[in-house]
């Protein structure tokens, strides 16, 4: 058995609302409660923390106990998988398909030329092309339970992940208690009603250019909202900007990526899903955001 993720909570009152905090999956993470008993709140700020963490070790690439390092390990070798982590893996080849390649969870192998860390370099061209062979997700073999991933590719769930996770914090928040509820990991937000039909739900969408500064303000009553990004992580080279949005068929960045795509959706992971396809779609973002008819806002 591994040892769990534990870290620190904090719950605090606002108003008529009680707001649980945590940190989990690299973000600070609130759940919006509305409801009077403090015991109730806490009991359910600790079910909230407790499966964002155990999304996040289950499914992290950064340690060693979870189910994507015994898949990347597995040396070309099937790899039977447990329900949940085969739902994950149908929604991964779905949106592989929808995307056309574009969405490729196999594509994160990419971060051993790229690293976006301040000072890095833009790494040669020869360095991209030694990896790409080990890129796409057509070239394993998926026939539930078994997994089979030629040997030295990869998979990484960091794209759907945190969507993930916000869906099914919610859905378990409203089996334990029916009250309005708002999860928000990092930006990705569910809510499943607001408190007051003349009140919903608030939310800001984040100007790229200005952190912490909202952009416009979002009236929801139900439903998600998810956004996908460049204009924080990048390089600077002769002039040049390079996003960490990269494009799985080429190894290197979107051409002119949004700075920021924020989708509304029914769930947090269709939203997430359709913000990343857009950023992966760069200039042709507003297209195919149209098209697709769903309430957007993009920044360039």
């Amino acid at each position: 058995m591994s040892e769990a993720i534990q870290r620190p909570t904090r719950l605090v009152r606002k108003g008529t609302l009680w707001v649980g905090q945590f940190e989990a999956m690299a973000s600070p993470c609130e759940i919006l409660m509305s409801l009077d008993a403090r015991e109730v709140a806490e009991e359910l700020l600790q079910l909230a923390a407790s499966e964002a963490w155990r999304v996040e070790q289950k499914y992290s690439r950064y340690r060693d106990d979870g189910i994507v390092p015994r898949i990347n390990h597995s040396n070309g070798q099937p790899v039977s998988v447990d329900p949940e982590t085969a739902q994950l893996l149908d929604f991964a080849w779905q949106c592989y398909t929808l995307s056309e390649g574009l969405f490729d969870i196999t594509s994160g192998i990419l971060r051993k030329a790229w690293s976006f860390q301040a000072g890095a370099a833009v790494p040669n061209a020869e360095d991209i092309a030694a990896l790409m062979p080990l890129i796409g997700l057509d070239k394993a073999h998926w026939q539930s339970p078994d997994l089979t991933l030629p040997a030295g590719m990869q998979i990484d769930f960091g794209g759907i992940g945190k969507e993930y996770a916000v869906d099914r914090t919610l859905a378990q928040l409203q089996q334990r208690a029916d009250v309005p509820l708002l999860v928000n990991f990092g930006g990705d937000i569910a809510c499943n009603r607001c408190p007051d039909p003349e009140q919903p739900w608030r939310i800001g969408i984040e100007a790229p250019s200005r952190q912490g500064e909202a952009l416009e303000m979002v009236a929801v009553q139900s439903g998600a909202l998810a956004t996908s990004g460049s204009s924080y992580r990048y390089l600077l080279s002769e002039g040049r900007r390079y996003g960490h949005v990269l494009n799985p068929r080429t190894g290197w960045p979107v051409e002119e990526p949004p700075l920021s795509v924020t989708v509304a959706a029914s769930t947090c992971t269709e939203a997430g899903m359709l913000a990343t396809f857009a950023m992966l779609h760069g200039r042709d973002a507003e297209v195919f955001l149209e098209k697709q008819e769903v309430r957007y806002w993009l920044v360039r």
